[in-house]
């Protein structure tokens, strides 16, 4: 250990305990981005659908009359 001290304390790798997690207060007012792509994802598969059902009535009704 050319360089360092001996009595500078060695951390990164050396760590044998897991870093402690400090608590974060919860903030009710913080938006939960996780709902909103789900809501966002049932949304554009519905839109989705009613184009494909439109679309498909439209041509099979184009070719029939």
């Amino acid at each position: 250990m050319a360089g360092m001290s001996r009595t500078r304390k060695r951390t990164g790798a050396t760590r044998r305990h897991a870093p402690t997690r400090r608590h974060v207060p919860s903030r009710r007012w913080r938006f939960d981005w996780s709902c909103f792509d789900r809501w966002l994802d049932r949304v554009v598969t519905l839109a989705v659908i009613t184009a494909l059902l439109v679309g498909g009535t439209a041509l099979v009704l184009h070719l029939v009359l």
